[in-house]
């Protein structure tokens, strides 16, 4: 019944909630991104939803465009800018996805929504992670995230499909709020990145 009925209105209500009480933060990075980026503040990609609906997920733009002699892009790491870098560490990069919360294409709380060309390695149980809606933060974020394996993810994104309740989501938003405070396993080492998901990691 929560689910069905509560979820929705709770994410549309606290998220117009935490857009106004963010919204000087929003402007002001929203500023520094459009003169660092040439314009282009956020960043676009298309990704899996509920029932592996697509939609695109919106993120502030951490890295510039700058591409090699043969026009290729750069290594990201070599594309991340400075404020960039202050950007993720502070996990303000996810801040525009409470646009995707607003619009019914995310939950505030979920299996964090990743690339589709994960979905044709993804077991038949792995892929059970499809049918809730994508969040913003999730029970594999508040247990380890980058510090754990694809995996790990998987089972504690599954464990949050089949135990889907307000007391969880609850939890997992106080623990979200707590590891920002901290820093603590919020954002992937630059010197540790998790690799990609290739079937068996």
């Amino acid at each position: 019944m929560y689910q069905s009925f509560f979820k929705r209105p709770i994410d549309f209500i606290l998220t117009l909630l935490v857009l106004m009480l963010t919204s000087p933060i929003f402007l002001i990075t929203w500023l520094i991104l459009v003169f660092q980026n040439r314009g282009k503040a956020f960043f676009f990609q298309e990704r899996p939803g509920i029932n592996q609906n697509p939609f695109f997920i919106i993120k502030f733009k951490t890295m510039n465009d700058d591409r090699d002699e043969q026009g290729n892009l750069l290594p990201d790491i070599l594309r991340l800018t400075s404020f960039g870098k202050w950007v993720r560490k502070l996990s303000l990069d996810e801040l525009p996805q409470l646009i995707n919360v607003l619009k019914g294409e995310m939950s505030l709380i979920g299996p964090r929504p990743l690339l589709y060309k994960y979905i044709l390695l993804y077991s038949t149980e792995q892929n059970r992670r499809h049918n809730v809606k994508p969040g913003i933060t999730g029970w594999a974020q508040v247990n380890g995230r980058n510090s754990i394996s694809w995996a790990k993810k998987f089972e504690l994104d599954i464990y949050y499909v089949d135990n889907l309740t307000f007391v969880l989501d609850f939890k997992i938003f106080w623990l979200t709020i707590l590891k920002i405070l901290k820093q603590d396993g919020i954002n992937q080492s630059e010197a540790r990145p998790m690799r990609p998901f290739d079937g068996s990691n």
